[in-house]
């Protein structure tokens, strides 16, 4: 891994350190969101510069954390899966031990999409999907009887509005990412 200069990296904490992103960073990253199966040659043409350059570029993204990977965005709906259903889920404690054992169970689960943790009244939001309620109920009452679950609440998706899976890197006014 190539070490960064000191005046193109800040540190933001003692494990997170980032650099600021130039104008072909920030194109190099809006290709890529757009088509992971970019080739480099065809990114490069598109962000105007060079293919070693724009590779070493890449790299750099890849190893600094802002790319995590590359992959497919599914329809889960032509794969069998039907239900689409966020769970709030509040545990009986808060304890780091606790929080992190739930996160493992989790993590464990493959019907269990995307799990945030979040302040306020629920400690959790599972997104989850199942090929039908049935199978959903039998995951509901597993996650219930898991460890420091107090309760459980679910609403089931009628319909999506919006899915974006890229963040938006043209959005006005965004802090730099420093």
């Amino acid at each position: 891994m190539r070490q960064p200069t000191n005046t193109a990296v800040k540190a933001r904490s003692s494990n997170h350190v980032s650099r600021n992103l130039d104008e072909i960073d920030l194109k190099i990253l809006t290709e890529i969101q757009a088509d992971g199966r970019i080739t480099n040659v065809e990114l490069a043409k598109r962000v105007g510069i060079s293919p070693p350059p724009c590779l070493r570029r890449v790299r750099a993204l890849e190893e600094e954390g802002y790319i995590h990977g590359y992959r497919g965005l599914l329809d889960a709906r032509k794969l069998g899966f039907d239900v689409t259903v966020f769970a709030a889920v509040h545990l009986s404690s808060q304890a780091e031990a606790d929080l992190r054992a739930f996160e493992e169970f989790v993590r464990a689960e493959p019907l269990v999409r995307e799990c945030w943790m979040l302040s306020g009244e629920v400690d959790f939001i599972l997104k989850c999907v199942a090929p039908d309620m049935a199978t959903f109920q039998d995951f509901v009452t597993h996650l219930t009887a898991a460890p420091h679950v107090r309760n459980v609440r679910t609403s089931l998706v009628l319909h999506n509005s919006k899915y974006e899976a890229a963040v938006p890197l043209d959005v006005k006014g965004r802090r730099s990412p420093l």
